[in-house]
């Protein structure tokens, strides 16, 4: 199973579990993904969600093979398996924590941004590559990342789309606490614990009340990056990143502006 979902008291755990590909995401594994929310969502049973990785590595982001050959006429609209993902991470009435080591590559970096709690490894590297792949920000990440961070950070890493380690994701709002790697899944474990054993609606309602004064403009902005993406997706900007990607090059940006 590219996605190994567990349950067990009272904790839902997702993993990227691909790790012969860097735990690159597929449409299937959204798919996979956005189910196991929504049926948690519906579960008394379940009080947290962890989604975490391999220790080598969260997620290098979208198989870019698997997304290249489903992108055609209405390839990003939102009944596609990310959107069907973030849609159900976004609205998860749960709290969702991320254990994340390794690379934590575009969209690995981006969900981030709706969860409640995450921990990293302090061998944990995370990048919002967009602009690299004649892309633009998306998932509300243009809005999120400079809320957290304040903008001259946050243009830094997403108009350059440079990594950054953990120990700066963490100065930046981005992660809630930095540990040591081989203390890490346990340590999320113990936080998802301590949520399973406090009151559900209590923690419930607080989400709810924490996120009330952002979620009109957090779905307008993904409405406006995915509209922007769309159209610069089949761009030659992108055209030019994602040949120069499989031809192991870099890519020449030169002619265009």
């Amino acid at each position: 199973m590219d996605i190994q979902t567990t349950t067990a008291n009272g904790i839902l755990t997702l993993e990227f579990n691909r790790p012969e590909r860097k735990n690159a995401i597929t449409g299937a594994m959204y798919s996979t993904l956005a189910s196991a929310l929504r049926n948690a969502e519906q579960d008394p049973s379940v009080r947290a969600i962890l989604i975490t990785g391999k220790p080598e590595i969260f997620t290098a982001g979208n198989d870019l093979d698997d997304f290249l050959n489903n992108v055609g006429v209405g390839a990003m609209t939102e009944d596609r398996p990310v959107f069907q993902f973030m849609q159900a991470l976004e609205g998860c009435s749960k709290p969702v924590i991320a254990a994340v080591s390794g690379l934590a590559v575009g969209i690995g970096t981006t969900l981030l941004m709706h969860c409640d709690l995450v921990y990293a490894a302090d061998s944990a590297k995370f990048s919002m590559p967009f602009t690299q792949l004649g892309l633009c920000p998306e998932f509300a990440s243009s809005l999120l990342v400079a809320q957290a961070a304040g903008h001259a950070r946050a243009a830094e890493k997403l108009l350059l789309g440079e990594a950054f380690p953990a120990q700066e994701a963490f100065e930046m709002g981005i992660v809630t606490k930095v540990l040591p790697a081989a203390e890490l899944l346990a340590f999320a474990q113990g936080q998802a614990a301590k949520l399973v054993k406090l009151p559900p609606v209590s923690v419930r309602t607080t989400k709810a009340l924490m996120k009330r004064s952002r979620a009109a403009l957090v779905k307008e902005t993904i409405a406006v990056e995915n509209e922007r993406f769309s159209a610069m997706l089949t761009g030659a900007e992108a055209k030019e990143a994602f040949t120069a990607f499989f031809e192991k090059r870099k890519p020449d940006f030169s002619k265009f502006d």
